[in-house]
């Protein structure tokens, strides 16, 4: 690792993190694992994050950056307000296929026993999550799909199908996998 520039190196101990974060018993994960993970020292991660809580926080940004910006291209490029939830939950859902580790982080797992913060930030996620689709649903009522007074229950149950979904993943070693049966579900649920 001494050859890369710092910005890259930050990269890599999120990934070693994530990576680690990806092992189905999902043990606690210290810094001292990390570090050999990398085959540095603890002294070697302290210089680019002040503590692991910002090593989550790097995780966690990450994250937010990838489903936010991933569901405002929905919301840009789908006019349906039905078809922007539906293509939204199908990329909740397929984000945490493809990011197996972030799993763990997006469910709180791996954050249980860390700075209480993140579960709060996570929370604040959560709660985004709940008004894009909101702002879906709104949409779908404005064009005739849908009755008002359903808008903020439909996205709190659609919230809780996708989290469901991610904690069935994480808990089953990552083998049932999050996109499997989803079709006939989404149906129901935008239906």
């Amino acid at each position: 690792m001494a050859s890369t520039k710092p910005g890259q190196r930050k990269l890599q101990i999120l990934e070693a993190l994530a990576a680690m974060l990806e092992q189905p018993r999902g043990e606690k994960i210290t810094t001292a694992a990390l570090a050999k993970r990398l085959d540095v020292s603890e002294a070697a991660l302290y210089r680019h994050f002040a503590s692991k809580a910002q090593m989550f926080e790097g995780l966690i940004d990450f994250i937010e950056a990838s489903v936010f910006g991933l569901i405002n291209q929905i919301a840009e490029r789908e006019e349906n307000g039905v078809k922007q939830a539906h293509a939204t939950l199908q990329m909740l859902l397929a984000f945490a296929a493809a990011n197996p580790g972030m799993t763990r982080v997006l469910i709180g797992d791996a954050l249980v026993g860390e700075d209480e913060r993140l579960q709060a930030r996570m929370n604040t996620f959560y709660e985004r999550i709940e008004l894009a689709l909101k702002q879906s649903l709104r949409l779908a009522v404005t064009q005739g799909d849908g009755i008002e007074l359903e808008v903020a229950e439909r996205a709190n149950l659609m919230a809780s199908y996708i989290t469901g979904r991610w904690h069935r993943y994480a808990k089953s070693g990552f083998k049932q996998h999050p996109v499997e049966g989803s079709a006939l579900q989404l149906a129901l649920l935008l239906a």
